[in-house]
Formats: structure tokens, C-alpha cells, sequence
């Protein structure tokens, strides 16, 4: 593999390709909703289960993978992520029962958590001059990959004809990624030649380096967990799960907690009692911010992108394909915006670029709180792409931050802020179920200036951080460059 300009860019096309890949399939069942529906007599609740299915393991699956990332490097995760979920994938395209499909979309929930994998190899192959904007094309054009498989998957589908397409079409991303989990494996490098993976000294649990800050970690585990208790009430609410089998699950859960708690106990409390060198610290304070950064930005995307054809299409009577077309493009400007996010945090800063892209993003959910039928489309249009740019330049802000903490706990920092999304994703999305869509955006809004103020909290990061793993051997220092 090589080590200059030609090796970065390699890594982060075949980086990024695989995290698209994960989003195909994570997301190949949205196109055949009503063909599900259909086929299978499914209910109203039971599509919503399968919504329910398709994202609870991955806020779990975020955090556990970042663990095994910064353990046993990312090419063999990744790879390992590819091809044994491409399992569940076949399952779910053989399924004759909606009990099959739940089950295998539970498993295939794992796939999402693909992402918090590319955030730690980019970083390994990318200076501090550069990885955000490297971070940020990854996150924006891997991202895509749910876009594709609503543009293509259908085609496809047609394409081999019968009633059985789609299930061809699902088939086809599950061998896509099987494929490609082998060739990933044979083409990419943890590192650039001549640089050590630097790893974590003890595993299970993420290191802090202050008695505060384990306390702040214990602090934030507690969504980690409460949200999939939630998830597990809504499962019984809506009647997949019985009572005793919820009260058992949440049991479960809790215990798993303090199991958690522990775990963080014991791989901190050594290097904590004996002090922790002050080159070797960093902030958790950082973790925590950026946490509730991602939970604005990536949670609301999640959420508004859920809501947004409807709300388009009743606020402007409009058709259900026009709908669809104005609210894609909520999710299209990830392409630009989020790459744009990353360079802009390069070039002018972290903390500051972050600070303006989450005051753009409460202004512009501001706005699209005033969208109303007197509006002319156009203009209503131009304010969501415009807050959209704000929420996606912010997610790239956010994983140009990430991996400039603390480099051997890059997977697990990735994990927990990727978690975090999704968790704000779940947040919103209850929100949106009891209030109108003005009030939706206006508490999203109101969730950002939270965040900005939290911003001045913020500490930016010193140069050092990202570039002392970028160093090569004297006689090798010119093969390096940036990208």
C-alpha cells in the first residue's frame, strides 16, 4: 500500500465505497414498503415495527463496534461487518413471514453502525490539515448510499420482474456486500507504511484520563441504554412483544447498565490512581458536546427526512412523487454540504466553524417552522435546502473534531457520538408524534441554540493531535502528502 498522495486517496474512495455499501443495505428495504405491505397483509403497526427494527440495535451496535475498532483495527471490522451481515440480508429477502422479516431486520440494524468504522481509518491516512475535509467526503457521498437504494432498487426490481423483484433486488446488495467485505480485505491498510496502529491500553470501555470525566462517561451511558428501554416499550405498545417479555428485556437492560458502569470502573481505575501523564490527557468534556453536536445535527436529519415528504405534501397539496422529489433533496445536499463542513473546520477551525453551522442550523429550522400554504414553494424549498446545508455541514464539523481527541480512542469516541445520533434521531421523531410540524421544528431550533451555547465550552484542538500519526521516517517524509 502506498503511503503518499495516490495511497490516501485510494484508502478513502475504497473506505468510503464500503460505508456506502452498509447504507445500501441498511436502507434497501425503504423502496418496498408497500410492496411489503401488500404481499405480506402487513398492518399499519406491524410497518411500524419493522421501522422500529431497522434502527434500534445500530445505537448499541455504534458504540460496541467502536470498541472493537480501536481494538483490532478497521480493515478487519469493516470487513468482518460486510460479509456477515450480508447473512441477515439474504434472510431477509428469503423471508416468508412478517416474524422472519422483523428478525432479520433486527440483525440487519448491526450494519449501521458502519460508519464509526471509516471515521478511525480515515483519520490514520489523513493529516490534521486535511481530515476533515477527507471525513467529511466520506460521511457526505458514504451517506448516499440510502439515496441510491430508493433511486435504484425499484429499477431493479422491474427489472427482474415478478412479484418476487424485490426480493432479487435485496439479494443483489446482500452479495454486493459479501464481494466487497473479501475485497476490502485484501486492499486496504490499517495505517500508511511504517506507522503503528496505536491502540487503547486495556479494552471494554472507553479510557478518561480524570475522575471527572469518569463520572461524565458513567453520566453519558445512561441515553445508551434508556433509549433502547424506550425502544422496548414500544415494541410492547405496539403489541410485537408481551408484558412479561418487555419487563425481562428491561431488566435486562438495567443490568447490562450496571455491568457497563462497572466495566468503566475497572478499566479506568488503575491509570487513574496512578496518574495519568499530562501529555496522555484529554477533555471528555470535548466527547460530551460533540455528543449532543451530532444529536442535533445527525438526529434531526434522521427525523426530518422521515416527516418531510408528508409535511410537503400537505402543506402545498401537493402530488406524492413532488413531495418526494423536494424532500430528497434534504438528503442530496449531504453530497456537498457535509464535505463543505469538513473543509470549512480545516481551513478556519474547529470550534468556530462548528459554532456557525450550529447557529445556521437553529435559524434555518427557525424559518422552516414559518413555512405555511401562503408560501410561494419556491422560497420554501430554498429555506429547507439552505438549513439543510447548515445540519449536514454540521454533521462534517462534528467527525473533523472526532478523531483530533485522542487518536487511540478514535473508534469508541466515533461510536458514542454516532450513537448519540441516532438517539437524537429516536427523540425527534417521538416529538413529531405529539406536536404539530411548526412546533417540531421550532423545539429542534430551540435544541440547537442549547447546543451553541454549549459550543463556547468547547476547546479546540491543538494541532499536534492528528499529525503525530502522520509522521513517517526520515528517509520516507517526503512520500507523505495531504490531501
Amino acid at each position: 500500500m502506498k503511503t503518499g498522495y495516490q495511497g490516501n486517496i485510494k484508502t478513502l474512495g475504497f473506505t468510503t465505497l464500503a460505508f456506502f455499501i452498509t447504507f445500501v443495505v441498511w436502507f434497501n428495504m425503504a423502496p418496498f414498503m408497500s410492496t411489503l405491505k401488500q404481499q405480506f397483509g402487513l398492518t399499519n403497526d406491524e410497518v411500524a415495527l419493522l421501522t422500529v427494527a431497522n434502527v434500534t440495535l445500530t445505537i448499541p451496535a455504534r458504540y460496541l463496534i467502536g470498541m472493537f475498532v480501536d481494538r483490532f483495527g478497521p480493515k478487519r471490522v469493516f470487513s468482518s461487518l460486510l460479509i456477515i451481515l450480508s447473512i441477515p440480508c439474504f434472510a431477509f429477502a428469503l423471508s416468508t413471514s412478517f416474524t422472519q422479516l422483523m428478525i432479520s431486520r433486527i440483525f440487519l440494524a448491526l450494519i449501521g453502525a458502519g460508519f464509526v468504522i471509516g471515521i478511525r481509518l480515515v483519520s490514520e491516512w489523513f493529516s490534521t490539515k486535511s481530515v476533515g475535509f477527507a471525513e467529511g467526503i466520506y460521511g457526505g457521498w458514504g451517506n448516499f448510499g440510502s439515496a441510491a437504494a430508493s433511486m435504484t432498487l425499484p429499477a431493479l426490481a422491474l427489472l427482474f420482474g415478478g412479484e418476487d423483484g424485490w426480493r432479487y433486488a435485496i439479494a443483489l446488495t446482500g452479495i454486493i456486500s459479501l464481494v466487497y467485505g473479501f475485497l476490502f480485505m485484501k486492499i486496504v491498510e490499517d495505517t500508511p507504511e511504517g506507522i503503528t496502529y496505536r491502540k487503547p491500553k486495556k479494552s471494554g470501555a472507553l479510557e478518561v484520563t480524570s475522575y471527572r470525566d469518569l463520572t461524565g462517561l458513567m453520566f453519558m451511558s445512561i441515553p445508551l441504554f434508556g433509549i433502547l428501554i424506550f425502544q422496548s416499550y414500544r415494541l410492547w405498545n405496539l403489541d410485537f412483544i408481551s408484558l412479561q417479555v418487555m419487563i425481562v428485556i428491561i431488566v435486562a437492560l438495567v443490568a447490562l447498565f450496571f455491568y457497563n458502569l462497572s466495566k468503566i470502573w475497572s478499566v479506568n481505575k488503575e491509570h487513574l490512581e496512578q496518574g495519568v501523564p499530562e501529555k496522555e490527557k484529554y477533555s471528555f468534556k470535548q466527547v460530551a458536546i460533540l455528543n449532543f453536536a451530532y444529536f442535533c445535527t445527525f438526529g434531526s436529519e434522521l427525523a426530518v427526512v422521515s416527516m418531510l415528504p408528508l409535511f410537503f405534501e400537505e402543506t402545498f397539496s401537493l402530488g406524492v412523487a413532488q413531495a418526494g422529489l423536494i424532500a430528497g433533496s434534504f438528503a442530496f445536499m449531504n453530497l456537498m454540504s457535509r464535505p463543505s463542513g469538513g473543509w470549512f473546520s480545516d481551513k478556519f477551525g474547529r470550534k468556530k466553524s462548528l459554532m456557525i453551522f450550529i447557529g445556521g442550523l437553529a435559524v434555518g429550522y427557525m424559518g422552516m417552522a414559518l413555512i405555511g400554504s401562503g408560501w410561494p414553494i419556491w422560497v420554501a424549498v430554498v429555506v429547507t435546502m439552505g438549513c439543510s446545508f447548515f445540519v449536514q455541514a454540521g454533521e462534517g464539523a462534528v467527525f473533523a473534531m472526532v478523531p483530533t481527541i485522542k487518536k487511540s480512542v478514535t473508534g469508541q469516541i466515533s461510536g458514542m457520538v454516532g450513537a448519540y445520533g441516532n438517539i437524537g434521531s429516536v427523540v425527534f421523531l417521538t416529538i413529531f408524534s405529539m406536536v404539530s410540524p411548526s412546533l417540531f421544528f421550532i423545539l429542534i431550533g430551540l435544541s440547537a441554540v442549547i447546543c451553541f451555547i454549549c459550543m463556547f465550552f468547547l476547546e479546540e484542538p491543538a494541532k499536534e493531535t492528528t499529525t503525530e500519526t502522520l509522521k513517517q521516517p526520515k528517509a520516507k517524509a517526503g512520500n507523505v502528502a495531504t490531501f
